[in-house]
């Protein structure tokens, strides 16, 4: 008996092998007719094979020609249509390959055949290893266009091996951020969209295209032989004319809530106005102010908004501190004189509206194009309320900031990671910008800039007339609490003058014990008119000890009266003065007043150790025996010296190129280089010799060259991130190097260490610029 399963698979088996005879009949005539192709017919489909793939790669470099002024390179994203034109490239690759594969079987059936049959082409794509397809000379066809002569191969273009992908020692050089900021991108890449928006994708390719072409860390030339330099269209440049309209400046300053904040400010304005005018109008008889470009600058008065909590607007008028409000006053003056185009807010929320114009402020792709504002000036409040809305986007508008610091920031203390490193982190630093981006109230420390003030002069030629100079010594102090322990000082300076004070008295506080001698004549708290009228009939203005570095001393300067300044014997810091701790500074004070200690000196200032009564006595001898009591105002502390320093700063501070490259100004024609002594540091090594410490030149000696320069042989080369550095070791001939451009100081100082500093000259009561500045 069949078995059922036979009986159900016979007729398909036989239906089968009837298709298999039947294939086997094609497949034979199949190979009969190719064995028989005619030359000619395989000339005519040589040809329009290679046409067709001259026209595929005529259709690819057209779309390359359409978009030649864009940087081309894989991974390019959305910027070109490289990535058409790697599409083309894969595509063509294989359908040669395919086409090579059918060559290659027909001609192995043709050789078998007729050996006399020469090959169609070789292969463009075979087995291959990297060496031979890369080795020179191993592209020959025949019959067939030279693909990738002098261009990018298809297997190295898909590899992306043809772009310079990698950076040069040369790069690291002169791009010194690039390396950390792709070490950056490695890591972080995926932590925002907006990365692989701009084509992102974790190759390292793309990485540098983006970190060249958006954010301008690294170089350009990576990614294209020639850079066009873009042509400025000079017609739409526009330059800042010199502004004497107060109006127009009144229109922009008002204080956007009920407090009034800036009632203070108007009335400075209002009643120095004159003076300004004046001021520029002589200015420019003294130095070209044409051709400067006008910028537009956002002024952002931190201190003033109701989040603050320091309630300077409350007390602008109730005997609250004044000395950082003078400050904004007169750099709003400034700036509005000059002929720059200025946007004033105080509250975050006008702070927040002027930000949301900025590109991508939310976002950490830092692109800088079209910014609504060239610089900001802030403070540490506003400074804040900035890094709040910006958030991740901070990094791109940083360089934009001037923030106004009247202490000053030294670098150990601004630099984050440093400061957290040794334990000197305070709520004031840790900012990590560029030292020189704070504005101090007097020249501290040559690693900030100054900014500085306009001493007021309140009485003009026909009010002095009348007022006679007396036989007084005005004090320094509104305080009751400065003049304790200062008895035996003060009775030293009644022997010789009659003693007067300006101490405010609390009608609360009346019963309370005071330290203010009974000998001492109060006029009580006075206004500043009536203030300098005291000072004009005085001989002598006398400091306390406190407060710090004001205003009064160059007031009383101005007006004839000789400053006595109490010298430290053991200077103040934040080390022994409660009033120190937690500023990011450790500057230390030889004087109540440094500046005038330093730069103005005899015989309008003495110096004087108030502990020792001969020293006083003899001092005050001396004063009255001159009989000197000529007026003196250091240049830099008048409105036209402020309106100097600041346009200076304004033309030639540029934080925003992060290429580097050798600092332009002050030029090199005001520059020395001095190796300090052991343990010293750059300041003092460049004050020594009668120049100031340039922290912007220290690029240029950061290298074991410039040291050699100097006669050092150095035994050993080290890059170590420090505020010591550049320089050596004179017991071990090591050279240190500065791995971190943040902590380059003129005031960071080791013990058996010899610093090279790099120093200036200066103009005599123009401190901040050299004599070839201006």
């Amino acid at each position: 008996m069949v078995s059922p399963w036979r009986l159900r698979i016979f007729p398909n088996s036989r239906q089968l092998l009837v298709v298999a005879c039947i294939l086997f009949f094609f497949w034979c005539m199949t190979l009969y007719r190719v064995s028989n192709i005619s030359p000619t017919r395989q000339k005519e489909s040589e040809v329009l094979k290679n046409e067709i793939i001259g026209l595929s790669e005529k259709y690819v470099r057209a779309l390359s020609r359409e978009n030649n002024d864009i940087v081309d390179g894989p991974y390019a994203g959305r910027f070109t249509a490289y990535d058409l034109k790697k599409t083309m490239a894969v595509l063509l690759e294989s359908m040669l390959e395919r086409l090579s594969r059918l060559e290659v079987q027909v001609h192995q059936v043709i050789n078998m055949s007729n050996s006399s049959i020469v090959n169609l082409t070789r292969p463009l794509l075979t087995d291959q290893t990297d060496d031979s397809l890369h080795a020179e000379g191993t592209t020959e066809t025949l019959g067939v266009p030279e693909l990738v002569n002098n261009k990018e191969k298809q297997l190295d273009l898909i590899l992306g091996r043809t772009e310079a992908c990698t950076l040069t020692e040369q790069d690291k050089q002169v791009y010194s951020k690039c390396e950390g900021k792709l070490e950056w991108m490695r890591q972080m890449w995926q932590s925002d969209a907006c990365y692989a928006s701009y084509g992102v994708d974790g190759s390292e390719c793309s990485f540098l295209m983006y970190l060249s072409e958006v954010e301008g860390w690294c170089p350009k030339r990576t990614w294209k032989k020639s850079i066009k330099v873009p042509v400025e269209d000079v017609s739409k440049i526009q330059y800042a004319d010199i502004n004497d309209n107060i109006e127009d400046l009144m229109k922009i300053l008002v204080d956007p809530n009920e407090r009034q904040g800036y009632a203070w400010i108007r009335m400075r304005v209002r009643k120095m106005w004159p003076k300004w005018v004046t001021a520029v109008n002589r200015l420019k008889t003294k130095q070209d102010l044409n051709k400067r470009r006008r910028k537009k600058i956002l002024v952002h008065l931190g201190l003033l908004s109701k989040q603050s909590g320091w309630g300077f607007a409350e007390n602008q008028f109730k005997g609250g501190p004044l000395g950082e409000l003078v400050q904004w006053s007169d750099l709003i003056c400034t700036l509005y004189v000059l002929g720059h185009q200025l946007t004033i807010t105080s509250e975050t929320y006008q702070l927040e509206k002027i930000l949301s114009q900025l590109p991508a402020a939310n976002s950490p792709c830092q692109s800088r194009k079209d910014l609504p504002v060239h610089i900001i000036y802030t403070d540490i409040v506003g400074l804040r309320q900035f890094k709040r809305y910006v958030k991740g986007g901070y990094g791109k508008f940083s360089c934009l900031l001037r923030i106004v610091d009247s202490f000053g920031t030294e670098p150990a203390y601004n630099l984050r990671s440093y400061a957290k490193a040794h334990k000197i982190l305070t709520s004031w630093g840790g900012q990590d910008l560029l030292p020189q981006q704070l504005f101090t109230m007097f020249p501290h420390s040559p690693d900030n800039s100054f900014m500085g003030f306009v001493v007021e002069q309140h009485l003009n030629d026909s009010d002095v007339k009348g007022i006679k100079r007396e036989n007084w010594a005005l004090i320094y102090g509104k305080n009751d609490y400065m003049y304790e322990g200062k008895i035996d000082y003060l009775e030293t300076i009644k022997r010789s003058l009659e003693v007067h004070g300006t101490v405010y008295v609390d009608e609360k506080a009346k019963n309370r014990q005071s330290f203010v001698p009974s000998f001492v004549i109060n006029h009580g708290l006075q206004k500043p008119e009536d203030f300098h009228v005291l000072l004009r009939k005085s001989k002598v203005f006398v400091g306390l000890g406190f407060p710090y570095e004001g205003p009064a001393p160059l007031e009383a300067i101005a007006n004839g009266a000789i400053f006595i300044n109490p010298k430290f014997s053991v200077p103040h810091s934040s080390k022994n003065t409660p009033f120190f701790k937690g500023k990011p500074t450790a500057r230390e004070l030889t004087s109540q007043h440094p500046y005038a200690e330093l730069f103005i000196g005899e015989p309008f200032v003495y110096t004087v150790n108030i502990n020792d009564q001969k020293e006083v006595m003899h001092t005050m001898d001396k004063i009255l025996f001159n009989k000197e009591f000529k007026p003196h105002m250091p240049y830099e502390f008048t409105e036209e010296g402020m309106l100097q320093r600041m346009n200076s700063y304004i033309e030639h501070q540029k934080w925003c190129q992060f290429q580097k490259q050798e600092a332009k100004w002050p030029p090199e024609s005001a520059l020395s280089y001095v190796m300090g002594s052991e343990g010293q540091s750059c300041k003092d090594a460049c004050w020594d010799k009668g120049l100031i410490c340039e922290p912007s030149h220290f690029p240029q000696i950061n290298s074991a060259r410039s040291l050699k320069q100097a006669e050092v042989e150095c035994s050993q080369e080290d890059y170590v991130a420090d505020i010591f550095y550049p320089g050596y070791d004179p017991n071990t001939m090591e050279c240190s190097i500065q791995r971190e451009e943040l902590l380059f100081s003129c005031v960071g100082k080791k013990n058996n260490f010899r610093r090279y500093c790099p120093c200036r000259n200066y103009i005599k009561g123009q401190t901040a610029l050299c004599k070839q500045c201006v």
